[in-house]
């Protein structure tokens, strides 16, 4: 965004020229600004269409645009309006964009973007720079100037770099031209022979010979000789010995125990066999599995069995104590109506006396 707004202010410099005014078409009145009309002051409208580029038109204001938009055949920055502008002169900037610095140093000075908002004023150290001693400069972490290499070093340098490069390219063309041999590698070495005396002809004395051994040139586009197979590995450390028990004979109850059930799915049967129920069941696990009950459920069940008996004899006593109680009611209801009974006979009696007095004393008179 910086260098764009730098190119483009450096092109509105070329393109500048001085204000001037441009004939008000016709027909335009109509379409003013009203506050403009009313105050009297005339717009400027721009040149029309085909003629801005040859009348050398670059519009500058807001007034040279007219009512409308930028002009694309004029390739200036444009604002129309105002709009788009980030230069903190137009009523829509916002002030967000930082003008390019330069440093000390001649660098893009990147530390003005610490030093805005709070850190406003404040010494901020945003380089690298700042955390290592500087090269130059007067200071307590400044080292002073590298003492640089004087003039015949620097020759003397280059001779030897140039000794170096011109061996290493004569050697490679030396190796390219077929009326050259390459030198052979390595330095020849000098050995004294002497032949065995069953090696020399009879009669003849044995010669020293003086050979120059050297190593021969080898192709670097030569296919390989030898052929590297992997050899397999050795044997490593004796594995550990198992002990095992004496061999016994076995038993039906050890082929029993190492009988193991075929594999059955439960869910899978693809060839339609018929697989009967405890072979299935076999294959479940269920016999493999050891049944343990919990002691608890005794306990349970012996206080259940203890509970039902208490219940008996509270039952029992409760029907035996209803029994007197009913028996002592009916006995009581029989003394009742037993005394109602002689009441009555006692009454019939005393009735009856009262009775035969009466009919004895009218009887004597008569």
């Amino acid at each position: 965004t910086t260098t764009t707004t730098t190119t483009t202010t450096a092109r509105d410099a070329k393109h500048a020229e001085p204000p001037r005014a441009y004939p008000q078409q016709q027909g335009r009145a109509d379409q003013e600004d009203p506050g403009l009309v009313s105050s009297g002051k005339a717009t400027r409208a721009p040149p029309p269409y085909g003629q801005r580029e040859r009348s050398g038109f670059v519009p500058r204001r807001a007034t040279d645009y007219g009512d409308g938009g930028a002009f694309p055949e004029i390739h200036v920055a444009q604002y129309p309006r105002d709009l788009g502008r980030k230069d903190g002169k137009g009523k829509h900037a916002r002030g967000q964009t930082l003008a390019l610095g330069v440093s000390g140093t001649g660098g893009v000075d990147y530390g003005a973007l610490h030093r805005q908002g709070g850190n406003r004023g404040k010494t901020v150290y945003a380089d690298h720079s700042a955390i290592v001693p500087s090269l130059k400069g007067e200071g307590e972490g400044a080292l002073g100037d590298l003492e640089r290499p004087s003039k015949e070093a620097e020759e003397e340098t280059k001779r030897r770099t140039m000794l170096a490069l011109q061996g290493k390219v004569d050697t490679v063309l030396s190796a390219s031209q077929p009326k050259h041999i390459a030198p052979r590698p390595g330095e020849a070495r000098y050995v004294k022979y002497t032949p065995a005396s069953g090696q020399l002809a009879s009669g003849s004395a044995p010669t020293q010979r003086v050979l120059r051994i050297s190593e021969a040139h080898v192709d670097p586009l030569e296919p390989p000789k030898f052929k590297h197979k992997k050899v397999p590995r050795g044997p490593g450390s004796p594995p550990v010995p198992v002990m095992h028990s004496p061999p016994r004979k076995l038993t039906f109850e050890d082929q029993q125990d190492w009988k193991i059930p075929p594999c059955i799915s439960n869910w899978k049967n693809r060839k339609g066999y018929t697989i009967p129920l405890d072979k299935r069941l076999a294959a479940d696990g269920r016999g493999l599995q050891e049944v343990s009950i919990n002691d608890n459920f005794a306990k349970l069940s012996e206080a259940l069995y203890v509970a039902e008996g208490k219940a008996r004899e509270a039952i029992e006593m409760r029907g035996k104590i209803q029994r007197e109680i009913q028996t002592k009611e009916k006995q009581k209801k029989e003394d009742e109506l037993r005394q109602l009974a002689q009441k009555a006979r006692m009454e019939r009696a005393g009735l009856g006396a009262s009775s035969g007095q009466g009919g004895a004393g009218r009887g004597s008179p008569g």
